[in-house]
């Protein structure tokens, strides 16, 4: 027996719009497209890699690597970009 869980999202209207219109050139369900995309994510292996931050400052940008799972150390970035 299949089981589904009925859960409400809250999506921007274009982004609904888009995927409804995707999903009917594909032939199929805007459910069936959303499920898709979720396999896909949740399929992907999490990266912890480093990403480039750029801030801009007065003379020019400032590239930083920071790891966007490391909460404490992105907000440091951008707290130093406030003072800056």
């Amino acid at each position: 027996m299949l089981v589904c869980m009925r859960t409400t999202l809250n999506l921007p209207d274009a982004l609904v719009e888009a995927a409804k219109r995707r999903a009917a050139d594909q032939g199929t369900t805007l459910t069936s497209l959303i499920e898709e995309g979720l396999r896909r994510v949740l399929a992907k292996e999490p990266t912890s890699a480093p990403h480039e931050v750029t801030v801009f400052d007065v003379d020019g940008p400032v590239r930083m690597l920071v790891d966007p799972a490391d909460k404490a150390a992105l907000a440091e970035v951008l707290d130093e970009d406030l003072h800056r």
